[in-house]
């Protein structure tokens, strides 16, 4: 999905969604180019932060506000996404708590990557145009969004 091909109401909050999932998939790539311990220790850490922050504000702002569009429409996806939330959080969390020369570091990473990566083509081949089927004006969780993230990005 192009962020620019997106209608005015929905540009600014999947706009800046896209953007979380280029950056973070680019994060994943470099992690595999690694060469060395530390530069996976960051890779990683920096990883382990922008998904934290990402995660955050689908769970507090954007996934509630698209359960009241239309609960119907949007709940399974919204669902799944939870748990699957739930599941990255739980990997993000073995990671920090361990270091790169730990034997499952690397797999933890590339696990977490798959994860990832499956989350975001459910979220950008279902559930985002599902939300510019529907025209929905997402405006306000955008600003909303906006206003949060540089709280998280500090306490990540």
């Amino acid at each position: 999905m192009n962020k620019s091909s997106l209608p005015t109401g929905l540009k600014d909050a999947l706009g800046a969604l896209l953007e979380d999932h280029r950056k973070v998939n680019k994060l994943f790539g470099d992690f595999e180019k690694a060469k060395t311990s530390e530069e996976k220790a960051e890779i990683a850490r920096t990883v382990c932060n922008e998904l934290t922050v990402h995660a955050t504000l689908e769970e507090e702002l954007f996934y509630p506000a698209v359960r009241e569009i239309d609960p119907e429409k949007f709940g399974d996806l919204l669902d799944e996404a939870k748990v699957e939330h739930a599941t990255a959080k739980d990997l993000i969390a073995q990671i920090e708590a361990m270091g790169p020369d730990d034997e499952l570091f690397d797999a933890k990473v590339t696990v977490l990557g798959e994860y990832v990566k499956h989350h975001v083509k459910e979220e950008e081949e279902e559930l985002f145009p599902k939300l510019v089927a529907e025209k929905c004006d997402l405006r306000p969780i955008a600003e909303k969004m906006e206003a949060r993230r540089p709280a998280l990005s500090k306490a990540a």
